[in-house]
């Protein structure tokens, strides 16, 4: 390969990468696209995508281009290939022609017939036990030297900084999202139990306990009963005792 390797290294970039994406998956198919656009020779085409291992299942969670994303499917149609061995034992797996690969026989006579010649599978570096790989196919033969898959490793351990932050924010934002959820919930709740102790004239305890008995013989979610009791409070009396 490679007189056109990375005129301008992206590195840098990654981090202003993260900050303008929305989500995860944004960043890692702008990551995508962008390593593949730095990889492609004149007149070549590289295809770039990410797998993430997951417990029962491999998944292609960005791609520079749908012909990426399909590629990606070939491997987890067999369920093994060069780039999901990458992720799996975190080693880079490189595949300099597969007319002449040995390894993964079924995969590798699909990926030829796909016009696949050279691929390269790179682990980034998670946490928490999370495995995921960056995946390179190229309809050419011997597409990289050893000075490029260098320089395309160092590039995805910089690229898995930015990640490893951007799950963290993820986390937090989830739990964010989740404890608010609580807490609209639980509002909600004592709102419609508010309602019902004034209507039926009973305590606290009983109220919710209506709530709950009426949720289950409804088969009916506690917080969504709730906001259908508080909803219903401004178009009439709300009915709370639940008869029949």
């Amino acid at each position: 390969m490679t007189e056109n390797w990375l005129e301008e290294p992206p590195a840098a970039q990654w981090h202003d990468l993260l900050l303008d994406s929305q989500d995860i998956t944004s960043f890692l198919n702008d990551f995508t696209q962008m390593i593949a656009g730095y990889l492609a020779g004149d007149g070549d085409e590289v295809w770039c995508a990410v797998t993430l291992l997951r417990e029962r299942k491999s998944t292609c969670v960005a791609s520079s281009s749908d012909r990426a994303a399909a590629l990606d499917e070939i491997q987890y149609g067999f369920g093994d290939g060069p780039c999901l061995t990458a992720a799996r034992e975190h080693r880079i797996v490189h595949v300099p022609d597969m007319r002449l690969e040995y390894r993964w026989p079924g995969y590798k006579d699909a990926a030829a017939a796909n016009g696949i010649i050279s691929v390269l599978g790179l682990p980034f570096e998670l946490e928490d036990g999370a495995r995921a790989g960056l995946n390179v196919y190229s309809d050419q033969p011997n597409k990289y030297d050893d000075a490029a898959i260098e320089e395309i490793h160092r590039e995805v351990l910089i690229a898995s900084k930015a990640l490893r932050l951007a799950i963290r924010m993820a986390r937090y934002q989830d739990r964010e999202a989740h404890m608010d959820a609580a807490m609209r919930s639980r509002t909600t709740i004592d709102l419609a139990v508010g309602i019902i102790m004034g209507q039926n004239k009973c305590s606290q305890d009983d109220a919710f306990n209506v709530l709950k008995t009426a949720s289950s013989s409804r088969n009916v979610k506690i917080r969504d009963l709730a906001a259908n009791i508080v909803a219903g409070l401004g178009k009439g009396p709300a009915k709370t005792h639940f008869d029949g």
